[in-house]
């Protein structure tokens, strides 16, 4: 039902989250990235979501599904732009950007101000709350919206006022930070489209309960009338976690949702668009069916499958936009109602390496039972590097996988790289723990536990010019190189 191909032709890219760069920021490291991917022939920067994290720094539990990460925001840039003297780097990031908005206040000219003027009027559907939200949880030392007063948990909007003439001066601030961190997102996709790199987001399907999306629209989600929830996301026992997952986001009231016209999905999507050139949809199966949990519970084990009008929402979607250049995340209990959903749409689907090797033959992530409408990855953010993977697997595994590659003479993990590259699948993503051969100890993500992830960073020293060479031979070798306009 797409109006084109979501896939276009043969490519290849790697999955980094901004965080995993030298710096973690817009900046210098991340234009030197995508020249390193022009270099070797890929063309397809994937990363993780790009939103302000909670304490536990993961990007898909983010304090609001629409702002940027402030976090990302480059000084060096800033100075460049003239925004910021040197010297001001050095004192802190809070204290430069206050200095930053002093000088903007000041001194920007007339077109900046119109920038700025245009951004705040196109995203105030969500920055107005955001910043209040974010003002209002700092007031109250981090705690989530549920534990304030009741007048500001429940949005009365006498306290709304109240707390807007209030804090004024740091809403402002806030509102501003989102407008910088926009810039340099903004200036950094204009740099890849113009070497022809797409730039590919991901976007989760739940929100953190503690959020300014779910704080600000309480009415669209299964909560009682003091804002907890009444049951939780998660999965039930897969390959990753014996008991399941218990996410404990809040559910959508779907009803809601789709008696105001999917308007909350269509500003999401219009932000992700606005940011990405293809989305991941995570854990798509969840808009044909939510594993739904009692909140009581302390796991996913005990939940059920609840129907979702998927079908109804991309209808919808694919009427205001036309076009949907989504991916579906149809990893863990897939049904054919769900195969069914995405087949539908044309949305390509996830096939990962890592998970080949169980079963018989028919394993759908077997090389040899891909198709050409979807994404192959040696593994994701959640798996182990590719090399310790195999290192973990036992021994009667390990000569399966070597079997089934044709006993390489390579060594681990260069066979996977090669079987994923020589797919018939449109696209293939690797890792960049994989593009750079790395062993235990360089895993982003331990599904099921709370602490120690997503902290991994490259050096640019092990980007070596003979490691290059072979990534930039092996994507011409399997017809995925895209010439660079530059």
């Amino acid at each position: 039902m797409n109006s084109k191909p979501v896939l276009d032709r043969r490519r290849a890219g790697v999955l980094l989250h901004p965080t995993s760069l030298p710096a973690g920021d817009f900046g210098p490291d991340a234009y030197r990235f995508v020249d390193f991917l022009v270099q070797t022939g890929l063309s397809v920067w994937q990363m993780l979501p790009l939103g302000p994290t909670h304490e536990d720094r993961s990007p898909y539990h983010c304090l609001s599904v629409n702002a940027l990460n402030t976090a990302f925001i480059n000084s060096e840039q800033l100075v460049s732009w003239g925004w910021l003297k040197p010297e001001a780097i050095h004192g802190g990031r809070q204290d430069a950007m206050t200095q930053v908005h002093k000088w903007f206040r000041q001194r920007a000219d007339s077109a900046t101000r119109a920038d700025w003027e245009s951004f705040a009027a196109a995203e105030a559907h969500w920055l107005e709350d955001y910043a209040l939200y974010q003002v209002l949880r700092a007031e109250h030392r981090g705690q989530p919206w549920w534990r304030w007063p009741a007048p500001l948990r429940d949005r009365e909007p006498e306290a709304l006022k109240a707390a807007h003439q209030r804090l004024d001066g740091s809403i402002t601030q806030l509102r501003f930070e989102q407008f910088v961190a926009s810039r340099q997102w903004q200036e950094l996709r204009a740099y890849a489209r113009e070497r022809a790199v797409l730039l590919f987001g991901d976007m989760p399907i739940f929100i953190a309960h503690d959020s300014a999306e779910v704080w600000a629209h309480r009415e669209c989600f299964k909560l009682d009338a003091t804002g907890q929830p009444l049951v939780v996301a998660g999965v039930p026992p897969d390959y990753f976690a014996v008991h399941g997952q218990r996410w404990g986001n809040p559910l959508y009231d779907w009803d809601c949702a789709q008696a105001n016209g999917f308007q909350g999905w269509i500003a999401r999507l219009t932000t992700e668009f606005s940011r990405f050139d293809l989305v991941r949809v995570d854990h798509f199966r969840g808009f044909e069916a939510c594993w739904e949990i009692p909140a009581a519970d302390e796991t996913a084990a005990h939940g059920r499958w609840v129907p979702v009008p998927g079908a109804a929402l991309f209808d919808a979607l694919l009427k205001h936009f036309g076009t949907l250049p989504l991916v579906a995340e149809d990893l863990g209990h897939i049904t054919p109602a769900v195969h069914a959903l995405r087949a539908r749409y044309g949305f390509p689907g996830m096939r990962v390496l890592q998970f080949a090797f169980d079963g018989g033959t028919d394993n759908p992530y077997l090389p040899h039972n891909h198709s050409v409408n979807s994404v192959v990855y040696t593994g994701t953010h959640d798996n182990d590097t590719t090399l310790a993977w195999f290192q973990g697997l036992a021994p009667d595994r390990q000569q399966y996988v070597v079997d089934y590659l044709g006993h390489p003479g390579e060594s681990m993990p260069q066979p996977l790289l090669r079987a994923a590259l020589a797919s018939v699948a449109r696209l293939v993503m690797l890792p960049m723990q994989d593009a750079l051969m790395l062993g235990p100890g360089h895993r982003m993500n331990t599904p099921g536990t709370a602490s120690g992830n997503w902290r991994w960073r490259f050096e640019w020293e092990q980007v070596t010019p003979a490691l290059m060479q072979r990534i930039r031979q092996l994507v011409q070798m399997y017809g995925r190189q895209v010439a660079s306009s530059k």
